[in-house]
């Protein structure tokens, strides 16, 4: 009776820790990207930093989350899920608190690649924690964790300029502080790790011992071996090819679609707005409207997305949202801007959806990592070239109708993948 609630506790510490790191995890997989923005300005006086360079910046962190990304499946197979993130958050919390003391553009553009990294194996086996972890609450937990990053996207968006003043009105320290936040999430994804192992060791003997009861004088399993390792789960479902599934092209052009959406909105959404005639600050405030939406939406958006069998109808309406804001803003920016921003940051809540979708979609652990290294290395890299087209079309026209018209498309064509991907199907 006494083992009973021995283990009972044991496996109710477990979630409560499992829960802290997932959320702070999440509060760090945006601020890497989002902190530099505001002294952008600042970072490249001090580093000698060209337009070009810095224009580079935007489009890095899609690149370095789609091939660092597609690692994480090899990475979590060795060291398992919870190790792998451990480490991410450790070269995250090391790039953020290094970078912004170096003097040289390579220095610091290879120190933000290390931080990029670490949030790129991160973004690929969250999923698989939460699967794993809170397997009857996957909606629940993934809105969580995606609240948790947007308010860790719009903190450091808002917040790194004032740090800065706090400290003299120094750049550095106001980039330098996130390191500290990154810090934090290390301790908790390190008791994880030891308890994902203890476990995988228990479950190893426990295989070892079943064998050695059925065949006297025979080596352990190769299977018992890799659990003792922590890699167990990754074994299952071996011969499930990924990338000839239409459900996981379906979840990647989603997924890439949705992102590219978020990096227009993110990279040009303000000046739009400028260029319609709003004031600076007003045109902010607009693009804090997007942001801040995500924080509560994302919660409850993956909350009820996890309760159903099929998300397709929430992919359908979120595509209705973005076609909506993107036609006012196309029409009209300038008449009823709050309610663009409004509607666009609704039809940005489907990064959450995305995630949840990939959790769902696979039938074990081992599916979703590579699942989720598929759809998000991929769709990453589907991601990188509309904000850059759209850019270019803005330069070429010297208006918005063009690019807006291309975003429209794109968003037709995210309606049509979540439709897709939404269905009750599973690889």
């Amino acid at each position: 009776m006494k083992q009973r609630r021995d283990h009972a506790r044991s496996a109710t510490w477990t979630r409560r820790l499992a829960v802290t790191a997932l959320v702070l995890a999440a509060l760090n997989l945006r601020p890497v990207v989002t902190s530099l923005g505001p002294v952008l300005e600042e970072a490249r006086a001090a580093l000698g930093m060209s337009g070009t360079i810095a224009g580079l910046l935007t489009s890095v962190p899609a690149v370095c989350f789609a091939l660092v990304g597609s690692a994480a499946p090899r990475l979590a197979r060795r060291f398992g899920p919870d190790g792998v993130v451990f480490a991410g958050m450790a070269a995250v919390a090391l790039g953020l608190a290094v970078r912004p003391f170096v003097g040289s553009t390579p220095v610091f553009l290879t120190l933000s690649g290390l931080a990029l990294a670490g949030i790129a194996v991160a973004n690929v086996l969250l999923p698989v924690v939460v699967k794993q972890r809170f397997p009857d609450k996957v909606g629940m937990m993934t809105g969580l964790y995606s609240m948790a990053l947007n308010l860790g996207a719009s903190t450091a968006a808002a917040v790194t300029v004032p740090l800065a003043g706090a400290f003299g009105g120094d750049w550095r320290a106001g980039l330098g502080a996130w390191a500290v936040l990154a810090a934090v999430a290390v301790p908790p994804w390190a008791a994880l790790a030891r308890d994902g192992r203890r476990q995988a060791g228990h479950q190893a003997g426990h295989q070892a011992g079943h064998q050695a009861g059925q065949r006297t004088g025979r080596e352990a399993t190769p299977g018992a071996e890799r659990a003792a390792r922590g890699d167990a789960p990754a074994e299952a479902g071996t011969a499930v090819r990924v990338a000839r599934s239409p459900v996981a092209w379906a979840l990647a052009l989603f997924f890439g679609l949705q992102s590219s959406s978020a990096y227009v909105i993110i990279g040009w959404l303000p000046q739009i707005f400028r260029d319609a005639g709003l004031s600076a600050e007003t045109a902010g405030l607009l693009f804090a409207v997007t942001s801040v939406l995500g924080v509560p939406l994302s919660f409850l958006l993956a909350a009820v997305a996890g309760r159903l069998r099929n998300q397709s109808g929430i992919a359908v309406l979120l595509g209705a949202f973005g076609l909506a804001g993107y036609a006012g803003v196309w029409a009209a920016p300038a008449a009823a801007p709050w309610l663009w921003a409004v509607l666009l940051g609704v039809a940005n809540c489907a990064f959450p959806l995305v995630l949840t979708m990939i959790a769902m979609r696979g039938r074990d652990g081992a599916t979703v990592i590579r699942l989720s290294a598929f759809a998000q290395s991929v769709g990453y890299l589907l991601s990188v070239p509309g904000p850059i087209l759209v850019g270019a079309l803005y330069q070429h026209t010297g208006g918005w109708h063009g690019p807006l018209a291309l975003v429209v498309c794109l968003m037709a064509a995210q309606t049509a993948a979540g439709y897709f991907a939404g269905r009750d199907r599973q690889i």
